[in-house]
């Protein structure tokens, strides 16, 4: 009954699913279960900070209707929900999400417009990144953050890792972000990781026009083959996506922005050469 992808959004996708197939209201789900109205909506909204217990899915899953088996499955679930390492660790409250998905999911999809995606980034790119858009910050703020996501990278040794396919627009090798020896440094990296059986990089060339993304930085996430959520940057923040038409545009406009890139041996070329004008 549940659906696939990473277990915090198959509770709130299979209680949400519950109350709706139920024909009952969030106010009287929280009544059957004993819970206020806000309680039963943060275990609906798997992008919430309230980490699901399982004795709270139970009662939830029981007072939505569900059966037997579908309440074992999800209280099954939250059991079997560990907190993750980045509660505490640097990583901003608003990416917790993110970083939840990314440690289940099996695929993700990244359009890049502006700079390197965070997977892809070396040490000294992501604290040039953070020390622009933090200029306040206490510098042990900063590197809190380039420590959070450096270990955030870990996805991709897992032993069956996380496969990256990322779309970059040729823009971002080309804005210098910090100077022109973190630049080259963070254009080897990106060569060499392409080397990488689970992560495929392409090159959205500026001779490709007018695109299928112009909205900016997003990124696609799922358990298996399909798309389970979107994620999309946003000053300060970002927003969650995982209603099946919304994610559907994205899966799309990921698509396209696919066929207009070039291939990957054509964007290795062209990420050489970009790297090339980093040595003048």
């Amino acid at each position: 009954m549940t659906s696939t992808g990473p277990r915090r959004l198959q509770i709130a996708s299979g209680l949400k699913k519950l109350r709706q197939r139920s024909d009952l209201t969030l106010e009287e789900v929280a009544k059957r279960a004993g819970y206020g109205k806000t309680t039963v909506g943060r275990y609906e909204d798997w992008t919430s900070k309230t980490m699901p217990k399982p004795r709270a899915v139970r009662l939830i899953a029981e007072a939505a209707g569900g059966t037997d088996a579908e309440i074992a499955a999800l209280v099954r679930l939250a059991e079997d929900m560990p907190e993750g390492w980045w509660v505490g660790a640097g990583v901003p409250e608003w990416l917790h999400p993110l970083v939840s998905l990314e440690n289940e999911a099996m695929q993700e999809g990244a359009f890049a417009p502006s700079v390197v995606p965070g997977l892809l980034q070396t040490a000294e790119y992501a604290r040039a990144i953070h020390l622009a858009e933090m200029v306040r910050q206490p510098l042990d703020v900063v590197e809190a953050l380039v420590a959070a996501r450096m270990q955030r990278q870990a996805v991709l040794d897992r032993d069956i890792p996380l496969h990256l396919w990322v779309v970059l627009d040729q823009a971002v090798l080309r804005r210098e972000v910090g100077d022109r020896t973190v630049m080259a440094a963070q254009l080897d990296h990106l060569m060499e990781q392409a080397k990488r059986p689970n992560i495929d990089i392409q090159v959205l060339p500026f001779k490709a026009g007018a695109h299928a993304a112009g909205f900016g930085h997003f990124i696609t996430l799922g358990a298996g083959d399909s798309t389970d959520a979107v994620y999309v940057e946003m000053l300060g923040g970002g927003l969650y996506i995982d209603a099946k038409e919304d994610v559907r545009r994205y899966t799309v406009a990921m698509d396209y922005l696919r066929s207009q890139a070039v291939d990957t041996t054509e964007s290795m070329n062209i990420l050489a050469a970009e790297r090339k004008e980093y040595d003048k």
